[in-house]
């Protein structure tokens, strides 16, 4: 029996929950061999597959927010000297890492936390740099859940549909053969979305005019509001 065969064999919840909170973490535990079997155990009924992406979506938000508040709270220096620690090496951290995060946090903006939660190499770490920058916590809430969901819905589909033909002694290669096809997806999926963002952010930008109009309207129609009470 492979490892992959006796983790399907104990996997519920709370398992799928600390894997995942794990995964959150700076600790490198790919959430590709959580959600893709909990959800491939889904599919032969002994979970539900709404709970399983719900959980496993949960313990990457819990994970991320633990980031985020020991780089909000420590600050830069701390976390540079962890990085480059011994057990930060252990974790595959070193200070260029961290500075690779930063530099795509503040190239991307606060929008960053959620495509970057879709990016191989970015995904553990993203947490992070938000954290230093000491972004607005609800934002960091928003984006890593949307991020976190949406990555976890991927991998849950993925599970699902390798339960129609794939048996559980060749289910780890099949992963590992799946989630290269699957990073191509998420690195499209992510580019879109930043793109959405951009064109949004240089509207905006480009047509100030409309937007205090907007403004001027829904402050007229307040007024409008007070004067008939």
């Amino acid at each position: 029996m492979t490892w992959l065969e006796s983790l399907l064999d104990t996997l519920n919840y709370w398992t799928i929950f600390i894997g995942m909170y794990i995964e959150g973490t700076v600790i490198p535990f790919p959430s590709e061999f959580i959600v893709p079997p909990a959800a491939y155990n889904a599919a032969a009924g002994e979970l539900n597959i709404f709970l399983v992406v719900i959980v496993s979506t949960l313990g990457a938000v819990a994970g991320s927010t633990t980031n985020y508040v020991a780089a909000y709270y420590l600050g830069r220096p701390i976390i540079y000297r962890f990085a480059n620690s011994k057990f930060g090496r252990l974790c595959l951290l070193n200070q260029e890492k961290v500075e690779k995060a930063e530099k795509y946090f503040y190239d991307h903006g606060v929008i960053a936390t959620l495509t970057g939660r879709l990016l191989p190499g970015i995904r553990q770490i993203i947490s992070v740099p938000a954290g230093l920058a000491k972004m607005n916590f609800g934002k960091f809430l928003l984006y890593t859940t949307i991020g976190s969901g949406l990555w976890n819905t991927i991998l849950a589909v993925m599970g699902w549909y390798l339960h129609s033909f794939v048996p559980k002694t060749q289910l780890n290669e099949k992963i590992a053969e799946y989630s290269e096809y699957i990073k191509y997806v998420i690195l499209g999926i992510a580019g879109v979305v930043a793109l959405f963002f951009v064109v949004k952010y240089f509207y905006k930008k480009r047509n100030p005019s409309r937007s205090n109009a907007d403004l001027g309207l829904k402050d007229e129609c307040s007024l409008k509001n007070t004067n008939t009470k």
